[in-house]
């Protein structure tokens, strides 16, 4: 996969450039008084590891065996952290009860993931009350980034259980006063806009290729200003840098972008003003960027696969858990002043990719930068297929409206995949039609491989 480009859009708030309010949020948690600097949050990280090491080898089943030839006081640096083993996603899948630190009883709150391996067994991933009340904080600080209490906010994410992320959210919101209507995932474009407006939203919360999607439905149908929209924070997927600038220009509004996953206690990091990476929840959350390949430290600044530990959490802590998401840390200081470091825009997920019959690989990353870069598409599905013998990329496209061109649009596709459509290993087939591509914000957008014989 080559390197991904990186894309921010300029500022454009009604917040003045400010420093991430996760800084004094993180240094309080961390007990540092004064200014935070990177060496007392490091030692407090370092500490907190330590006794996430101990609690686990002495409560969960799972890492007792993992562990019990290492000691927890022998994590004295951040080097220290590559001699403890990774924990994989088919670990929690083959042995999810395994990793729980308290009684099943202490348990608020269970999230099922589906999984693509070869067993059928789901993933869960297990809170206490008091887990959920670090990610509630979380939410709290982090969207002040974004609104404040003039706002109302449409939150079109799950939220009709108790702990779910949208009813995470709201209660975060609540915490400075700021007004949140939980709408749920969009179904329907039409139902969508008009709630909007009937509840006389400022701010949206969604799912990328929904809340695209939605802008490009409304597009001809009620100008910006009808709706004033002033935010918008894309979380749950991967979000395209090409819906990123379509976003901003569509709703005339500051677009940010929200890192995380169930893992991670369904917040991870999120923009600044300055809208130049993500700053991570580092009181809570110790991440790491490995070489995918031999699981060492990767260079600074270099990419390869997010890896992280928590820090804070009783239910069911995790270890150097590999997401499989591919980023990096930014080496520069962020514009709004913020000692904390930043994470790049995820460039895609590693094992996204499906592969063709010669060990050439395709992911769905690409084709959003390629396809969603189309201002006429209101989303798209792709899939390999069988055909005469060989591979063949089925990409079905929902217009937005009657100037999409689907001649434009194919020839960018067969431009990007010409080396292998040149060497006859993949064809190319554009339809247009419906796409009912819903998520409930767990699931992740990838190319369908419908093939009969599957390479991998």
């Amino acid at each position: 996969m080559k390197n991904a480009v990186s894309f921010y859009p300029k500022p454009v708030t009604k917040f003045e450039m400010k420093i991430t309010p996760l800084e004094n949020w993180i240094s309080e948690k961390a007990g540092i008084s004064g200014p935070l600097d990177l060496p007392r949050l490091q030692e407090y990280q370092l500490r907190q590891l330590r006794e996430t090491l101990r609690y686990v080898k002495a409560n969960s089943r799972f890492y007792k065996e993992r562990l019990h030839d290492i000691s927890p006081d022998s994590i004295q640096t951040m080097s220290d952290t590559a001699h403890l083993p990774f924990t994989y996603p088919e670990d929690i899948t083959v042995r999810g009860t395994d990793f729980l630190c308290v009684s099943p009883r202490d348990i608020g709150r269970i999230v099922t993931l589906s999984t693509s391996g070869t067993t059928d067994r789901p993933k869960r991933i297990y809170f206490t009350a008091e887990d959920q009340e670090l990610t509630i904080d979380f939410f709290h600080h982090g969207m002040t980034t974004l609104t404040d209490d003039t706002d109302r906010v449409m939150i079109f994410m799950p939220g009709n259980t108790e702990g779910s992320i949208g009813e995470l959210l709201k209660k975060g919101l609540a915490r400075f006063k700021c007004d949140a209507v939980i709408y749920g995932p969009i179904k329907n474009y039409e139902d969508a806009v008009t709630a909007l407006t009937n509840e006389k939203a400022t701010c949206i919360v969604g799912i990328p290729s929904q809340v695209l999607a939605l802008s490009r439905y409304n597009e001809n149908r009620l100008p910006p200003q009808k709706l004033q929209i002033r935010s918008v924070l894309l979380s749950a997927d991967y979000v395209p840098h090409s819906a990123l600038e379509s976003l901003s220009q569509a709703w005339g509004a500051a677009v940010y972008s929200h890192y995380g996953m169930t893992e991670t206690g369904l917040g991870g990091g999120v923009e600044c003003s300055a809208r130049s990476g993500y700053h991570m929840r580092e009181a809570d959350l110790l991440f790491e960027i490995i070489d995918p390949v031999s699981g060492l430290p990767a260079e600074a600044g270099e990419y390869g696969e997010v890896v992280f530990s928590t820090l804070t959490r009783r239910g069911m802590p995790l270890i150097r858990y590999r997401t499989g998401d591919r980023s990096r840390f930014l080496t520069q200081a962020c514009p709004c002043g913020s000692v904390l470091r930043r994470l790049d825009h995820v460039s895609g997920r590693l094992k996204e990719a499906v592969f063709l019959r010669d060990g050439a690989s395709l992911s769905i990353t690409p084709l959003d930068e390629i396809v969603l870069a189309d201002q006429n598409v209101l989303r798209y599905s792709a899939e390999l297929i069988d055909e005469n013998g060989c591979d063949c990329l089925r990409v079905t496209v929902q217009p937005s409206n009657n100037d999409f061109n689907m001649e434009q649009l194919s020839r960018a596709l067969k431009s990007f995949l010409s080396t292998d459509m040149k060497q006859s290993r993949l064809t190319l087939q554009m339809h247009i039609g419906n796409v009912g591509y819903f998520t409930t914000g767990t699931s992740k957008r990838f190319i369908a491989d419908n093939r009969i014989n599957k390479t991998r």
